[in-house]
C-alpha cells in the first residue's frame, strides 16, 4: 500500500512526518474524505470545493492546485490498484520549530479499501444524543476529540454513534449529517453543522409529495419522526432505528430507501462522466 506525502509516493511502512508537525503538537489540520468506485473518485469537485474552503478558513496553504491535486489522487489510485476505496486528503499545520507557529503545511493522501454499501434494507443503527457543539462546524478539521472520548459512553448506552445537539437543537453526528422524515417533510439542521457533500446531493433530489426543509428542530421532534437517517460519503442515506433507546417510526423506512436509491442513481451518473 502506498501513501502520498507532499506529492511523493511512499510505501505505508516508510511514510512518516516529523513529531514537530502541528497536527501532532496542537491537533491543527484539516482533511476531507471521498470514495472511489471502480477506480473513479465520486463527486470530486464538490469535495475539492470544501477542502480548499476549509484550508482557507484555517489559513493553510495548499501547495497543489485543483488539477494537480486531482492528478496526485489518480496517481495514488493507479499505484495501489484498489477499485473501491476511501480517499482521505489531510492538510496538517506543518512542521513548527516552536510547536505553535505555522510555516508550511504537509499534504497527505491515504487510500484504503472500502466496502461499498448500496442496500440498507436489513441494517440497524442506534444513536445516543449528547449535548455538544463542534467548534468551527463548517470546517472539516481533524478535531474528533469529543467523539473519540465518548466511545465508552456510546457503548454503555447500547448505541453505535452519537447524535449531537446544542441545548436541545439537533445538529449532526460526528461523521455524518442527520435527517428526520415527518408526514410530508424531510428535515435537516441548517445551522452550526458541516455541510456534507452527500447531504447536498440529497437536498437536490425530487421526492414526490415531500419537501426538504433546513431548520432547527428538537429531540422531541426526532422521537416523534416517521423515519430518521444519516448521510455520509460511505453510508449514503443510512436508516436509524433507535435514538436514546426509542424506536423511530414503524420500521418501514420507505422514504429513506427511496432517497438512498435516488442517491445511488446520482452516483452512477457521476461515474459515467
Amino acid at each position: 500500500m502506498y501513501i502520498s506525502i507532499n506529492n511523493e509516493l511512499f510505501l505505508a511502512e516508510d511514510a512518516n512526518i516529523s513529531v514537530s508537525d502541528l497536527s501532532i503538537q496542537r491537533g491543527y489540520g484539516i482533511f476531507d474524505f471521498l470514495k472511489t468506485i471502480n477506480h473513479k473518485p465520486i463527486f470530486i469537485e464538490d469535495y475539492f470545493n470544501r477542502f480548499y474552503n476549509s484550508a482557507k478558513e484555517m489559513h493553510l496553504e495548499v501547495e497543489l492546485n485543483r488539477k494537480q491535486l486531482h492528478e496526485a489522487i489518480l496517481k495514488l489510485i493507479a499505484r495501489n490498484n484498489i477499485a473501491d476505496s476511501g480517499i482521505k486528503i489531510i492538510l496538517t499545520g506543518g512542521f513548527s520549530a516552536d510547536g505553535y507557529t505555522m510555516v508550511k503545511p504537509n499534504l497527505i493522501i491515504i487510500q484504503t479499501p472500502l466496502n461499498i454499501i448500496e442496500n440498507t434494507t436489513n441494517t440497524r443503527l442506534a444513536l445516543v444524543s449528547y449535548n455538544h457543539q463542534r467548534q468551527i462546524p463548517h470546517v472539516k478539521t481533524i478535531d474528533y476529540l469529543q467523539a473519540i472520548r465518548l466511545q465508552k459512553f456510546v457503548k454503555e448506552n447500547g448505541a453505535d454513534d452519537l447524535l449531537y445537539h446544542n441545548n436541545g437543537k439537533v445538529r449532526e453526528c460526528p461523521r455524518a449529517n442527520f435527517f428526520i422524515v415527518t408526514d410530508h417533510e424531510v428535515i435537516t439542521a441548517k445551522n452550526e453543522i458541516l455541510n456534507g457533500i452527500t447531504r447536498k446531493k440529497i437536498l437536490s433530489l425530487d421526492i414526490p409529495d415531500y419537501t426538504f426543509v433546513e431548520r432547527d428542530f428538537t429531540l422531541n421532534e426526532v422521537y416523534q419522526a416517521k423515519e430518521a437517517f444519516i448521510s455520509s460519503s460511505t453510508k449514503n442515506a443510512f436508516p436509524v432505528d433507535k435514538i436514546d433507546g426509542k424506536l423511530i417510526g414503524n420500521g418501514k423506512k420507505t422514504i429513506t430507501k427511496l432517497i438512498n436509491n435516488k442517491l445511488l442513481e446520482l452516483i452512477a451518473l457521476d461515474q459515467k462522466d
